[in-house]
């Protein structure tokens, strides 16, 4: 059987259109996410702002939507999935409009974080009714397909973008998102049937804490970037992030009705899963963004030579996932797994041989490797969360999982971007400490111009070289930590073998 097959006698049409209309929003959210990374050097040359501000411009719709998934589950679960879903696609169009109107970058950032709450209830309520809708192997393969299709919404962003900020300029790039999600409004009125879950009682200190442990996470990592490890601002948000943090823990561990089900984490299978999407965080999506800005921002590329790279290195996700279920009925999962996230790491350190001077025709094959390998475990990961834990506790392992993935995708970009502006700071050389941190932290975002000010004694070449070898350093760090996540997976998913259930799906 084909993987996202699905049995004409067993599945009633309006099931169909339901999962039309909830993938529709799941390839919306993630190219509002990729899509957005291509304006920020735009927005850059039009408005004076701080490396932090620009930063925000992903990070705030990845921060929000991460942090906001598991409450958002709950909140489908109490009042209904059709009527939040229907909520977070009409919410997503509205916000987008804001963004498309704002006068100045803080109003635009402010809307895209408007934008990420109302995709957590979007993706939480729409996964959660197809959790509901779907049963046995089909539920598999429909979470596969959507997975997929959010992998799809993340490869199609840069291109899209290449081609709409060219013509249209940078406003008509975060609209294309709230399109679809309007088409995914329209559809779900008409065809999503409302269901409920359990009705248990609102964790609500689990939701604020989380949140804030999210947000004080991501501040430090920004600040860290820009002002450095000694700051004091960034001692005080990493001392805020550990509070929350063991706040957090405390509210799930005596709460009735937890917002997160910590025993799911004993689960060596479950913990080996949650790995899958930080790996490919590090591997692949982190590139989906830092790449556009060096290209576009640093080493003047156009938008379409960097959309049509960015397609080389999404084109095999539009492809392989769906193969990649057939394959690992014949291999396994668990083998599938580490051998696409090594050949990922292979791709990683090839590129960083060619990142100081970067040109499309070496670039491709191994964006296309990097690609390749990412798109082995991705169509996997989906039904991966939802096959390691009994059916009863499908939906929150689902929302677990989620959470996992766009959480660790925001908090994965912020520590790169840090990363990156720490080493391009260490590569130049001829201005004061604070002008190279702040240099390297504009340099990161895309921002040469601003960099360059910093910089008076500095020629373009000589910034553009520095650029490049920090990228070359930081590619080889991804290396490492993708590979050595291949061998901490493998490690986990054998030890599972004595698991039914993980045995069955790995």
């Amino acid at each position: 059987m084909a993987p996202v097959s699905l049995s004409p006698v067993s599945v009633h049409p309006q099931q169909r259109w339901a999962l039309l209309a909830v993938c529709l929003a799941a390839l919306a959210l993630p190219l509002s996410f990729s899509a957005g990374a291509v304006a920020v050097p735009a927005l850059a040359r039009s408005a004076a702002a701080s490396p932090t501000a620009l930063a925000w411009v992903t990070n705030a719709f990845m921060l929000t939507f991460g942090s906001l998934l598991l409450a958002a589950g709950g909140l489908a679960d109490r009042y209904g999935r059709r009527r939040l879903f229907l909520l977070g696609t009409a919410g997503f169009a509205l916000a987008t409009g804001l963004v498309c109107i704002a006068p100045t970058l803080p109003w635009l950032d402010l809307a895209r974080g408007l934008q990420g709450v109302a995709a957590a209830a979007a993706l939480a309520s729409g996964s959660a009714a197809l959790a509901h809708a779907w049963q046995g192997p089909a539920r598999a393969r429909v979470f596969a397909l959507l997975g997929t299709t959010f992998g799809a919404g993340l490869a199609l962003g840069p291109l899209l973008a290449g081609l709409l900020l060219q013509v249209l300029g940078w406003r008509s790039v975060f609209a294309a998102g709230g399109v679809l999600t309007l088409v995914a409004f329209g559809l779900g009125v008409r065809v999503l049937p409302e269901s409920h879950g359990e009705r248990r009682r609102l964790d609500i200190g689990g939701m604020l804490s989380f949140s804030l442990t999210l947000a004080a996470l991501t501040l430090a990592l920004l600040w860290l970037g820009e002002f450095g490890l000694h700051a004091v601002r960034v001692q005080l948000a990493l001392l805020a992030t550990l509070l929350l943090g063991g706040v957090f823990v405390c509210i799930e561990r005596r709460h009735p009705s937890s917002l997160l089900d910590l025993s799911l984490f004993s689960q060596t299978a479950f913990l080996g899963v949650q790995l899958l999407p930080v790996a490919t965080c590090f591997g692949y999506v982190v590139l989906l963004v830092v790449l556009p800005l060096q290209l576009l921002g640093v080493h003047g590329q156009s938008p379409t030579q960097v959309g049509l790279q960015m397609l080389a290195l999404s084109a095999p996700m539009l492809v392989l996932p769906l193969l990649a279920a057939r394959w690992a009925e014949r291999i396994g999962a668990a083998r599938l797994c580490t051998f696409g996230l090594l050949v990922c790491a292979c791709g990683l350190y090839l590129l960083s041989r060619h990142a100081a001077h970067p040109s499309p025709l070496q670039w491709l094959p191994w964006l296309m490797l990097i690609g390749a390998g990412t798109a082995l475990p991705w169509g996997l990961m989906d039904g991966l969360s939802v096959s390691v834990v009994p059916v009863k506790r499908a939906g929150m392992a689902a929302g677990i999982f989620g959470t996992v993935r766009v959480a660790g995708e925001g908090i994965a970009l912020a520590a790169v971007t840090a990363l990156l502006a720490l080493l391009i700071g260490h590569q130049l050389q001829g201005a004061p400490s604070a002008s190279l941190a702040r240099a390297g932290a504009y340099l990161a975002t895309g921002a040469q111009a601003q960099a360059q000010a910093l910089l008076p004694t500095m020629g373009s070449a000589q910034v553009r070289l520095a650029s490049g070898e920090a990228l070359a350093t930081l590619l080889r760090v991804l290396a490492l930590l993708t590979a050595g996540s291949a061998v901490v997976l493998h490690l986990l998913l054998t030890r599972a073998s004595g698991n039914p259930a993980a045995e069955q799906a790995a």
